[in-house]
Formats: C-alpha cells, structure tokens, sequence
C-alpha cells in the first residue's frame, strides 16, 4: 500500500472540489467505497484537515469521481514562479 505523505495541505482543495460537487463527507466515502475504498468519513475528514496522509489509490479515485485534472488538487499550493528568484 501506498501513501501520499501531506507535507503541504491538500486538504482545502479536497473540501473545495467536494463542496463544488455538492457532495457531504458521508456521501463522498460513499462513493469511495464504490470504487473499493473501505475509507471511513472520520478517516476522510483527517485527510481534509491534513492530520492524515491519502492513499494513492483513494486519490486515484477522487479524480475520476470529480472528473478533473490532476492539478486541481494542487490548485494555489505552490508558490508563484517570479517569487522564487
């Protein structure tokens, strides 16, 4: 099994991309599990508030279930290009 380790916070964008759907914490894990997930919602809300690393395969998940880009995760994380000079 492998795992993202979170040394930067996702966890606004996952809330964010879930808020956009319109799904709860609970609905999404429903989802989850109906990818093969046995991920938890106390589990799931970990994740979001960056006190828990994700796994690879629930991430995978997440992207197809929202249907978006890789980088939409990481939307505002990184700083911007001009700054690291």
């Amino acid at each position: 099994m492998q795992w993202f380790i979170q040394d930067v916070n996702i966890g606004k964008n996952l809330r964010s991309l879930r808020e956009q759907h319109g799904y709860s914490q609970y609905r999404l894990v429903i989802k989850l599990h109906l990818m093969g997930s046995n991920m938890s919602r106390s589990t799931y809300s970990k994740i979001e508030t960056g006190t828990r690393n994700i796994r690879i395969s629930d991430f995978l998940a997440l992207k197809q279930i929202y249907g978006v880009d890789f980088s939409e995760f990481f939307d505002g994380l990184l700083p911007e290009e001009n700054t690291l000079l």
